[in-house]
């Protein structure tokens, strides 16, 4: 598997879906943790997010969160949430997800929450801008 890379940020993005109730949520309790320490959280959706990280497509926000680290490389869902929790104290106890079979396990469960997550919770859509399509 490559590792994507893009234009280095010199310092972490959270690329989130802000029309995502689940998300949108996760994003608020990750900025309380990590946003004083030079991580950035913001919408995939803003006008100009994604110009400024060539590679990132739209079609793998709408997947995955993703985090762009201080040196370009992208990392997206379940490891994007370890990597930017880790650099917390205790946030280092996430990193069991690298245990052989968790992995596998978290990497599932995410994928199935960030596939069904507009059934879960619904879209956050003031605009009705949403146009997105279950599959």
């Amino acid at each position: 598997m490559t590792t994507l890379q893009t234009t280095p940020p010199g310092h972490d993005v959270v690329l989130y879906d802000s029309h995502c109730r689940v998300c949108s949520g996760a994003a608020r309790e990750m900025r309380k943790l990590v946003g004083g320490q030079g991580t950035k959280l913001l919408s995939f959706r803003d006008e100009g997010v994604l110009d400024a990280f060539p590679g990132v497509s739209f079609e793998r926000c709408e997947k995955a969160m993703q985090l762009i680290q201080a040196d370009g490389r992208v990392l997206e869902g379940a490891e994007a949430i370890v990597r930017a929790l880790g650099r917390r104290p205790l946030g280092r106890l996430l990193y069991v997800y690298y245990v052989p079979g968790l992995r596998q396990l978290a990497d599932a469960v995410y994928g199935v929450v960030a596939r069904y997550r507009f059934r879960i919770a619904g879209r956050d859509c003031p605009d009705g801008a949403c146009a997105v399509h279950f599959k």
